[in-house]
């Protein structure tokens, strides 16, 4: 390990431009720069040593700056940004100190100085993988947490739809319904995932939406009585089958509409009067609001894990060189659970 203030080495992934859509691994180049092991004085700034990277689907590309975007995946010549777990090397900020474990947004290289801390957590339970803060315990899982219990309100014998569900949000939320009693629900986009979703993660039925020509008639018969709950992660042709499928008083929780966002035109939602007809409630809604119910989240979360009542499947790629591959990589679906790339296992 270099001593303190020492300059090193720094391997980073960069961005070659801002980009359209799905990223693809030309849009990415290598670089090694020097980075000093010292925070400026006066600062609030804290030095990490990258441990573990997250492939979220969020990490996609922008053609310019959007006013309200928490931060940039991809910006001309600046390495790629996401979620990460790491280790503290030094702090100036009074929440973290040296040797500290913190998860949060980080750049895609060895070390980074990390000066929007207001995204930064500090790790009080390493009992468990540190690579599960990049997923199950990280934004993905609060992401699940707050979109299921804020959102949905559930109650124990509902019936829920959760699409994407082999996704490290999906797969929480299909869990945390069945511990809840509730009857579960989801789609995937292969029968390796849909097997693993009924056997690993218990979900009661799943189906592979690439193969069902009329989703309304796939939903009717998993779900003859209706939905109560629908987790929606893709939007598009699924939400509009849903709402056909509705019970009364039904709750929809909006994360993400994955399949609209590489559409010059976004599909039009054609069955918007069952929201009046059926009283249902949908809402939109970015973990970001949430992220001071994080205690509350790890209380529910840890005890089922620890107990082995939550299964989790990572899909690891080692080192920074094929951090680029894993990330296109879950644009295509081919990672088979939640894509991690590991810098450095300490």
């Amino acid at each position: 390990m270099a001593g303190d203030g020492e300059e090193v080495r720094n391997k980073q992934v960069l961005a070659r431009d801002y980009i359209d859509g799905n990223p693809k691994e030309t849009d990415m180049y290598f670089n090694t720069s020097s980075i000093s092991l010292k925070v400026p004085e006066g600062s609030k700034e804290v030095l990490v040593k990258n441990l573990y990277l997250s492939c979220d689907p969020s990490m996609r590309g922008i053609k310019a700056k959007i006013p309200d975007r928490l931060f940039y995946s991809f910006a001309p010549h600046s390495p790629i940004v996401g979620h990460g777990a790491a280790k503290v090397l030094e702090s100036r900020h009074p929440d973290f100190k040296k040797g500290d474990f913190v998860w949060g947004v980080t750049k895609w290289e060895e070390y980074s100085l990390i000066t929007m801390t207001e995204s930064l957590f500090k790790i009080q339970h390493t009992d468990v993988p540190l690579s599960y803060y990049t997923g199950l315990l990280g934004m993905p899982g609060m992401t699940a947490y707050a979109g299921f219990y804020e959102l949905c309100s559930p109650e124990k014998g509902e019936y829920v739809f959760v699409s994407s569900a082999f996704g490290a949000v999906g797969q929480l939320v299909g869990q945390l319904a069945k511990l809840m009693g509730c009857y579960v629900v989801g789609s995937a986009g292969s029968k390796e995932k849909v097997d693993i979703l009924k056997r690993k993660f218990g979900f009661d039925e799943a189906f592979n939406y690439k193969e069902e020509h009329d989703l309304d008639a796939a939903l009717k018969r998993c779900f003859p009585e209706g939905i109560d709950i629908y987790f929606d992660n893709v939007g598009g042709k699924m939400l509009d089958a849903v709402l056909l499928n509705m019970r009364f008083h039904g709750r929809i929780a909006v994360a993400g509409m994955i399949s609209q966002y590489n559409l010059d035109q976004p599909e039009g939602i054609r069955n918007l009067l069952s929201l009046v007809y059926k009283r249902i409630r949908i809402e939109g809604f970015t973990v970001y609001d949430y992220y001071h119910l994080f205690p509350n989240f790890l209380d529910l979360v840890l005890p089922h894990i620890r107990e082995g009542k939550i299964a989790y499947v990572e899909d690891i790629a080692e080192g920074l060189e094929n951090g680029p591959a894993a990330l296109v990589e879950i644009f295509s679906g081919h990672n088979v659970g939640k894509q991690v790339v590991v810098v450095a296992r300490e």
